[in-house]
């Protein structure tokens, strides 16, 4: 995260000294900077998934900041833009039934099981937390249409478009009290067979403060084989994002 935070605070440096000579709007308004810094809050769904693969729909949440710069197309008064942009997304996942990912040793190092905890740690246990985690960096790349053709900083929008990214660290975080009373806390990091690279169409509808946003998974979540129940399921996410600037 510390690093997250260090790529984020140089990003509003970067896009403070870009637009000093732009004009802002008045007290209340949106400033008038040609960039836009986002913060997406969701939910996190696995499409095609089995059964036994159920998860906390509440717990099961995402969380993406991104960098995104417009540039006008087919025209000034066109109403189209294509943003390019990065960022970070980070996608928890809260299995039902006390269970989590572990790896599985038959299948090798890249690999996962999908078990319950107790059955790894002990029946005579107090599990009070139970999370896993996926975080990536993000390329999205949207195309939009501004109803205001002449002023991109008012009215409503609708966005159409893609994200690629690339998985950099996922881990299960396991925190329980033991039988003698004692707490531990589990933190594992490895890859648990998630595929290296995912992509997906994204959909994106709202006003330039805010907006309601999806991201529908083209790719399979897991490596073919090296996941949890032979799973073959994609990703579905989707909430809703302010626009800092």
């Amino acid at each position: 995260m510390k690093k997250l935070y260090t790529i984020l605070f140089a990003l509003v440096l970067f896009q403070t000294a870009f637009a000093q000579e732009k004009p802002k709007t008045p007290i209340g308004g949106r400033p008038n900077i040609p960039s836009n810094l986002s913060f997406e809050f969701g939910f996190n769904q696995l499409n095609n998934r089995p059964e036994d693969m159920s998860l906390n729909f509440f717990g099961s949440r995402t969380f993406n900041v991104y960098f995104q710069h417009p540039f006008k197309i087919f025209g000034e008064t066109s109403g189209f833009t294509f943003d390019p942009g990065i960022g970070f997304g980070t996608d928890k996942y809260a299995f039902k039934d006390r269970k989590n990912l572990f790896n599985d040793v038959e299948k090798g190092p890249e690999s996962s099981d999908l078990l319950e905890v107790t059955e790894v740690y002990g029946e005579n246990i107090r599990l009070n937390k139970n999370t896993f985690a996926a975080n990536y960096i993000d390329f999205p790349l949207d195309l939009t249409y501004h109803f205001n053709k002449t002023n991109h900083y008012k009215g409503f929008r609708v966005s159409l478009g893609a994200k690629l990214g690339l998985l950099y660290e996922a881990h299960s975080k396991i925190k329980f009290t033991d039988s003698d009373g004692l707490e531990r806390k589990i933190k594992d990091s490895q890859n648990y067979g998630l595929e290296k690279f995912r992509y997906g169409l994204t959909l994106k509808a709202g006003s330039p403060g805010f907006y309601a946003w999806m991201y529908y998974g083209l790719n399979k979540t897991f490596q073919q084989g090296m996941g949890p129940i032979g799973t073959g399921a994609t990703q579905l996410n989707f909430g809703v994002a302010v626009n800092v600037f």
